[in-house]
């Protein structure tokens, strides 16, 4: 299992993710986006679908009776009714959850810097779990940092 935390620090959340939600279908994966806030959820919806002009990500808000269908979906809770081995932890809240996914991308800013890192601290001696932390260098391109 891999846990990619992602510190926000120059790309916005609502531009950084739709790159990994890109490249997550890209391989042939589903996605479970997740954020407890509703209006935080309807501006990622929105975004997904303007992100680029010449193409969308497809993807629907949970609750839908096409929920299975949805190559991503975005929801309050870790539940992937789409089928997801991908999970994006999105509002900066460590979920153990996300530990039933293949791989889990966390993203947090500098107000929850503090939560990330007991995260990644608690998760430095769980079996099976690879963590990889990704800070974005002047130029705004991500680079692995531990």
């Amino acid at each position: 299992m891999q846990v990619d935390f992602y510190h926000l620090t120059r790309t916005p959340l609502e531009r950084a993710l739709p790159r990994i939600a890109e490249k997550v279908l890209e391989s042939g994966g589903r996605l479970l986006i997740v954020v407890e806030d509703a209006a935080v959820r309807g501006k990622l919806d929105q975004s997904l679908w303007a992100y680029r002009s010449e193409s969308f990500l497809p993807h629907a808000q949970a609750g839908g009776p096409e929920d299975a269908r949805q190559p991503v979906l975005i929801g309050a809770g870790v539940d992937a009714a789409n089928g997801a081995r991908n999970v994006a932890l999105v509002d900066g809240m460590w979920r153990d959850e996300a530990l039933d996914f293949d791989r889990a991308f966390h993203f947090f800013d500098e107000d929850a810097i503090v939560e990330a890192r007991i995260a990644w601290k608690a998760l430095a001696d769980r079996e099976g779990v690879v963590r990889n932390y990704w800070k974005q260098d002047e130029n705004g391109r991500w680079e692995k940092a531990a």
